[in-house]
């Protein structure tokens, strides 16, 4: 194998379109006919004055190993005829002032435990996968659009540690997590960041390794057999992904070879001061090549079923501007990101984290938007959340809260995130959020998250909030598993299960997901008793799902509700049965009568839970 760089490959490079940088840029050993020759290194340093590579095979000694300029624009390789698997490594780099500074390697596969900071030399390629059977079903699958996507986002550090403190491994990961997720009915986990970090208090958002998946829980083979035993699984692997902005460690990123060079160069642009962090310089077709790389290194080694882009504000507005003004360099990356990905893998994922009302992130680029397939949707969050904090009796003087997510539900692919950054920091669990006695904040939080089902949009669940964790996140520790102890918390667990379940069973919630016609107001004006009846449909009149929400804690024996269309009727689903804790207020049946109501023809008169919703279904002739 030639271990020389292409003349093209260089110029892609630099104009910001080498797509597999990472099988250029870092160490690589050199094989031929299957032995290993030597191992290759190469790194991007414009300003540098010399460069070297040092490590445990030179006893930290710099200069041994110097490397050789290979253009005007700082590309510098070398090739030291040793197979250096498994040694830890750094670049030695003399900056323009003459200082001389140690660097992780941006492109480095695999990174030493932290504390400690060096990068590892490490062969990406062994791996044998067993997912097969998945990747040839995602492929015949209807697309996404149409299907359930119920997302389990976690935290790996704090969903369950060891008894002394320490964490599981990814093997161990794949042993405890994936029966756990599949048997509560979700589709997809989220993983916080797992690219390489110093700090575990930043919870993996800011970055130093970004082809280095994080060493804390076993090597890059380790992680991949935790996906691949998730494939087998039918369970989607998501990863939170941040290519707006790095951490200032002086290993990393930072001022790279003594000045800025993945981040902008004026003070303004270039830090992040809410989060102490540097942006990337998106200008550079160096930084673009870089992330793009990085994107579909995920997909194609680790097989990643998509990519939770954060904090897509902080990306398309330049840092610090009063007012917010956009850069055009970031919408331009975000573009040539997701056609770069797409072109790829058509089947990705690419969702955005962005709390703007920016047009379009969800429409194509060729249709002048940022190519994005999903946005999450904050403004229905806020809402739901704020609106849920009231005391009951209050409510109807904030009816438009939830009539208004509806207003905008058509105009993004949206997902509805229930997440972490909504349980932490003293803004309490989801549970502890919900106002009254105990038995009213079960039965809200079953109501908030039968709502979230029950919306249009795809789902997301942060991690404790499936058995009604009490506290808040702690990041530093896992949940809370002893309360499942408890017949509350128990019971709330088999309530996550089955309405889960049911919205995977049901097509009328996910069908339409997108579409208008795929859900009606029944009536959206009952602030009075602060009751929301709405119908959700799928392709086939069979299908129809009517839901009614009462967010009060005012039960009815006799409610009438205007039905889509004559017949029986029978409930489906109700969040007051016994078994979840409820008071038990349920229907079975009911049949229409010629009873006009809510500008409809027929009528039904059922029960309505307190603080609970109640959904029906066409009885089957």
């Amino acid at each position: 194998m030639d271990h020389t760089i292409s003349d093209f490959d260089i110029h892609l490079f630099h104009e910001g379109t080498l797509y597999n940088s990472h099988a250029i840029f870092g160490a690589h050993l050199v094989k031929q006919k299957k032995k290993v020759t030597g191992t290759r290194f190469t790194v991007w340093a414009p300003h540098a004055k010399s460069v070297s590579v040092t490590g445990s095979f030179t006893d930290w000694e710099p200069g041994k190993y110097e490397m050789t300029r290979v253009n005007n624009e700082g590309i510098w390789t070398c090739f030291i005829d040793q197979d250096l698997e498994g040694s830890l490594y750094k670049y030695a780099i003399t900056t323009a002032g003459g200082d001389l500074i140690m660097k992780s390697d941006p492109y480095a596969f695999h990174s030493e435990l932290r504390p400690q900071t060096a990068s590892v030399v490490y062969d990406l390629s062994g791996y044998k996968w067993g997912d097969q059977l998945y990747r040839q079903r995602v492929r015949k699958r209807r697309p996404i659009y149409e299907r359930p996507l119920a997302i389990y986002e976690l935290h790996l550090n704090s969903w369950k540690q060891k008894e002394d403190g320490s964490y599981l491994t990814y093997r161990e990961y794949a042993d405890e997590l994936i029966p756990y997720v599949k048997e509560r009915g979700f589709t997809h986990i989220e993983l916080l960041p797992l690219t390489e970090h110093p700090l575990d208090a930043s919870w993996g958002y800011q970055g130093t390794g970004y082809f280095s998946p994080t060493s804390r829980f076993g090597t890059p083979h380790d992680l991949m057999y935790f996906i691949d035993r998730c494939h087998q699984e039918d369970i989607g692997v998501l990863l939170d992904w941040v290519p707006g902005h790095f951490c200032k460690d002086s290993h990393g990123l930072y001022m790279f070879d003594g000045q800025p060079l993945y981040e902008y160069d004026s003070f303004n642009d270039r830090e992040n001061l809410e989060w102490g962090t540097a942006n990337f310089n998106l200008a550079k077709g160096e930084v673009r090549s870089f992330l793009i790389s990085n994107a579909l290194y995920w997909m194609n080694f680790f097989r990643i079923d998509g990519l939770r882009v954060d904090a897509v504000a902080n990306i398309i507005y330049w840092a610090n501007s009063e007012p917010e003004t956009a850069n055009p360099y970031a919408t331009e990356f975000l573009q040539e990101l997701n056609k770069a990905v797409f072109n790829e893998n058509p089947r990705f994922l690419m969702m955005a984290e962005d709390s703007t009302d920016w047009p379009g992130v969800t429409k194509p680029v060729h249709e002048g938007g940022l190519g994005f397939n999903y946005k999450w949707n904050m403004g229905w969050m806020n809402d739901l959340l704020d609106y849920m904090e009231y005391p009951p009796f209050e409510r109807r003087h904030h009816h438009h809260k939830l009539t208004f997510s509806l207003v905008y539900a058509y105009s993004e692919n949206y997902i509805l995130p229930l997440s972490h950054d909504e349980v932490v920091h003293g803004k309490r669990s989801l549970l502890h959020k919900m106002p009254g006695e105990y038995w009213e904040k079960f039965a809200q939080w079953r109501l908030l998250l039968s709502y979230l089902i029950t919306h249009p949009g795809k789902k997301l669940l942060f991690m404790g909030a499936e058995f009604a964790q009490f506290d808040e996140w702690k990041y530093v520790q896992g949940l809370d598993w002893f309360l499942k102890d408890y017949d509350s918390h128990a019971q709330s667990d088999v309530f996550t299960k089955e309405l889960m379940n049911f919205y995977q069973a049901h097509k009328a919630l996910h069908e339409f997901d997108h579409d208008p016609q795929g859900f009606e107001w029944i009536d959206a004006d009952n602030a009075e008793q602060s009751i929301y009846s709405f119908v959700r449909r799928g392709k086939r009149k069979s299908d129809t799902l009517m839901v009614i929400c009462n967010f009060t804690n005012v039960s009815y024996d006799h409610f009438r509700i205007g039905a889509p269309f004559e017949g029986k009727w029978e409930e489906v689903f109700s969040s007051d049965r016994q078994d979840f804790g409820g008071t038990n207020h349920v229907n079975q049946t009911a049949l229409t009568e010629e009873n006009p109501i809510h500008n409809r023809k027929q009528s039904l008169d059922i029960k309505i839970p307190p603080l609970g919703i109640t959904i029906w279904k066409p009885a089957k002739k």
